[in-house]
């Protein structure tokens, strides 16, 4: 079986020309090893020295030379539009407090489908649609190695409060699951 254990990032491609593609949603282009086929049917084995993530337009090379381009799949969203960039910035915050994984434009926010979520934004102001498209979440201000960094930590859908000053302790009642390390 070829092996991968090359990543070409998109801005390093140059003319180089890719012979497949592997269509993956934003949780799948986080891996380290993993049997892979691509979207014509080459099949392959991912195995990069650490988990990293894979991101749209980057390119996986093999053990023959070959390239397999990276394509990110269409998957549910909910975009939240508001009815200015103060608005749009106050929800980015209040989603950003719940430590979800969030993609950021000049007119929208996209996250994964969660009621809970859509009902706040909601009794903040914005509209939600429900789309599909990729995601491409923020990847974290704190040494981010992509959208999934390395070392985020979990919260198991449980919350936990903790101080942000010395005089304000609230609870994050978190709504989504996140991973240490994926393979």
């Amino acid at each position: 079986m070829l092996r991968s254990t090359a990543v070409i990032r998109r801005a390093d491609l140059g003319q180089r020309i890719t012979i497949d593609t592997v269509t993956l949603d934003r949780e799948a282009r986080y891996r380290r090893r993993i049997a892979m086929e691509s979207d014509r049917g080459h099949k392959f084995l991912l195995d990069l020295a650490e988990a990293t993530y894979l991101a749209h337009g980057d390119a996986l090379e093999l053990s023959n030379g070959a390239l397999i381009k990276v394509q990110a799949a269409p998957e549910n969203l909910m975009e939240i539009h508001a009815h200015d960039a103060h608005s749009l910035a106050r929800i980015a915050w209040h989603i950003g407090n719940r430590h979800t994984p969030a993609e950021i434009t000049e007119h929208a926010i996209y996250i994964k489908p969660d009621h809970v979520l859509a009902e706040m934004v909601e009794g903040l102001g914005a509209h939600v649609h429900e789309v599909r498209r990729p995601f491409e979440p923020e990847g974290g201000a704190y040494g981010s190695k992509g959208p999934l960094q390395k070392g985020h930590h979990h919260h198991g859908g449980h919350g936990h409060e903790h101080a942000h000053d010395h005089d304000h302790v609230h609870d994050h009642g978190h709504h989504t699951n996140h991973t240490h390390d994926r393979k």
